[in-house]
Formats: C-alpha cells, structure tokens, sequence
C-alpha cells in the first residue's frame, strides 16, 4: 500500500516507540504521587515538557499538555476569550481554520461573544491588513493557523503576529499541521499561544501541546485537578507525551536536517502535481509556493471525491478529500469554498501528503493509478460514457 495521507496521521516513528515504551510497562507511576513510581513517571514529563520548550524557545512552564491539537485549540480559544472578557467580546479569526476552532467560535458566539471572519484570497491566504483592520477595541483575541490542513497554504503569521503584539491583542496559532516541517520559535513568530499535536509529527495520537505565553491569562476549560499548573486538569498522559517530546526533537533539533527532508518532499509534491495535471479537468488548490512541502491539493471536475478515495484504495494508494475530522460528511470543504471554489466542483477535490516513507516509486504508482481510475469513472459516466451506434429505421 501506498500511503499519501500524512496530514490526517502519520505512522509511529520506532526511536518515539522505543522512548514509549518504559513508560507503558515499568515506569507505570502517577506523576502526581510522591513515592519513587511517581517521582520517575513526573521526571519523564519533566524532560518531555523540557524537550518541547528547547524546540519552540520558550519556558518549561509555558508548555501545557493536552489530549491532542483539537483540546488545545479549545482550550487557547474559550480559555483566553473568557479570561479577557471584562475588556471585551471581540475575536478575529479565518474562515479557512480548523473546525476546533471554527466550532470553539461558534460557541462563544453562542455565549455573547462577536466572531469575525475574516476572507481569504483564492489560494487561502489572510491578508495581514484585513487582520489589522478588524481589530478594534473590544478585540482580546486573535486566531489564524500556521498552515492549512486542506490545502497546505501557510500563513504570514509573524506579519499578524506584530500586528497583535502592537494593537496589545492575544494571538493565538493553530500550528498543529506544520509542527513538523516548519519553525516553531515563538517569539520570531510573535504568538502568545501556540497549538500543537504529537500524532502529525511521527509521534502518538491522543496528545497534544499548547504554549502559553507567561502572562497570558487562561481559564481552564477542564476542572477536576490542579495538573499543569492549573491550567488542564486530569492525570498526564505520560508515554504519550514522553513519546510526543521525542518526535519533536527528531522533527526539529536539526534545522539542517529538517529542510533537508522538507525539498526532498517538495520535489517528491512537485512531480505528483506534474502528473495529476495531465488528467483533464483537474486543477490544483491552495498557494503555488507558500505551502507545506509534502501537501498537494487537487479539484478533479465531474468527480465525487469520496468516490476517487475508495476507487484509489482499491489501487493500493490511500489519500482522502480534505480533512480527516470532517471527511465523512457529504457537505464540500469549508476551506474550498471560501476560497471562492464553486460548491459543485468542491465536491472532486483530493489531498494528497506524502512523509519520510515516500519514495518517487510511490509517486509514479500513484500518478498512473489516479489516471486509471479518472479515465475508468468518467467512462461510466452517462456523459462519457461511449453512445450506441445509431440504427436505420426501414
């Protein structure tokens, strides 16, 4: 099988398992306790917390665990729109985030606060002076991710980060799709709170990291124990995140290495989109140059991308439609259509991600294999399918 769905998950790196694994069998401590099990499961979280920290180039105490991208996303939106709420009801944010923090709006909509929205252009991108423009006094906190999960545009971030840092409004970074190829400092990104989730980057699903600027006020979204200083209540997860701190290191402790890896992904994303587009009807989506590496996104005319992602699997090649958290809905990509894509045409879209496994053998594969299936559902199709000849009336 091929795999081409590394933005959905990626495979458990073995250096993360083996760092996992004491951690699963006899480091088995709460790290709350204070006899020697707890002290030794406290001292592995301790490290992670430490490792984490080194990368983004922030303060140990700044790192709070979570149970993954989505509860830190949750959290960074209700928990800092609440704290500031006696200086205002304001937040900013995109209609190409992720849904956790789309659905995080949305709620505090429902509570009284104002959401505004802001457009992107027909690649997905914000325009810094729209963000600019939208704050206003009542602002508290601002919300724009790193990279999109669909389409794979990156963001100006450290533009809109000065912009918040000047108008003294909270800025919040859902950074979970980029943590692995891109850089994570902080203070060159000019982010107050920062998402991440282990599982994009090699590492465990069901964990995940969100920086919180020392000053920043958070109210706790879960209640129930004083863990991570106050902020996320509930036992720590322990292998996990022992297991996330290791993945983040290997990811991004060698900047060398880690754009090393990021143009052989591109130049693998470059061939698969030479490829794609020779199939009629298709075009691609998101930024030409301002993307992740590894991303490509493609519309497929006529097609119900649902129906391309099983005809594929049945090939060998696993890719999906968008966004792993939203692909069993029937409804087209919120992403595409604020892009400007019609709705129908929304409907064939395809992502495609590669990761460190990819070979260009896999890509070839993957490019003839997309052609078959295309030319073979077209075919069936009443409006390519090939007409009956036509018979003489005697």
């Amino acid at each position: 099988m091929i795999y081409l769905d590394h933005a959905a998950t990626t495979p458990l790196r073995p250096e993360v398992l083996e760092a996992m694994l004491p951690y699963l069998t006899e480091h088995y401590g709460n790290p709350s306790s204070l006899h020697a099990a707890g002290r030794r499961a406290r001292q592995g979280l301790d490290e992670a917390r430490e490792a984490i920290a080194a990368i983004l180039g922030a303060a140990p105490r700044e790192i709070v665990f979570t149970g993954g991208g989505s509860e830190s996303d949750n959290l960074a939106i209700k928990g800092a729109a609440w704290a500031a709420s006696a200086r205002g009801r304001h937040i900013v944010t995109s209609s190409v985030e992720h849904k956790a923090v789309l659905h995080s709006c949305a709620v505090l909509e429902r509570q009284g606060f104002e959401v505004t929205y802001l457009s992107v252009d027909r690649f997905g991108r914000v325009d810094p002076d729209q963000v600019a423009e939208a704050i206003t006094d009542h602002t508290t906190v601002v919300s724009i991710m790193y990279a999109n999960n669909e389409v794979g545009t990156i963001q100006p971030i450290a533009e809109i980060g000065a912009i918040c840092r000047q108008r003294r409004v909270i800025f919040h970074c859902d950074a979970v799709q980029a943590g692995g190829v891109l850089p994570l400092q902080v203070d060159r990104l000019g982010v107050d709170l920062l998402s991440l989730g282990a599982h994009k980057l090699y590492g465990p699903k069901g964990v995940g990291a969100l920086f919180v600027r020392q000053g920043t006020a958070l109210l706790p979204q879960l209640q129930g124990g004083s863990q991570e200083r106050q902020r996320r209540a509930g036992t720590e997860n322990v292998a996990g995140i022992v297991g996330f701190g290791r993945a983040v290191t290997l990811a991004q402790a060698d900047p060398g290495t880690r754009d090393a890896e990021n143009a052989r992904l591109a130049a693998l994303r470059e061939h698969l989109n030479t490829g794609l587009l020779r199939i009629a009807g298709a075009e691609l989506t998101g930024h030409p140059t301002e993307r992740l590496p590894n991303s490509s996104s493609i519309l497929l005319d006529g097609l119900e991308g649902g129906d391309l992602v099983a005809a594929l699997d049945l090939e060998g090649v696993q890719v999906s439609t968008g966004s792993a958290c939203t692909s069993g809905s029937t409804e087209p990509s919120h992403v595409l259509l604020a892009m400007g894509i019609d709705p129908l045409r929304a409907h064939g879209s395809l992502r495609l991600t590669a990761g460190r496994d990819t070979t260009a053998a896999d890509i070839a594969r993957t490019i003839e294999a997309a052609g078959t299936v295309v030319d073979r559902m077209r075919r069936a199709m009443p409006a390519f399918a090939p007409q009956p000849a036509a018979r003489t009336v005697r």
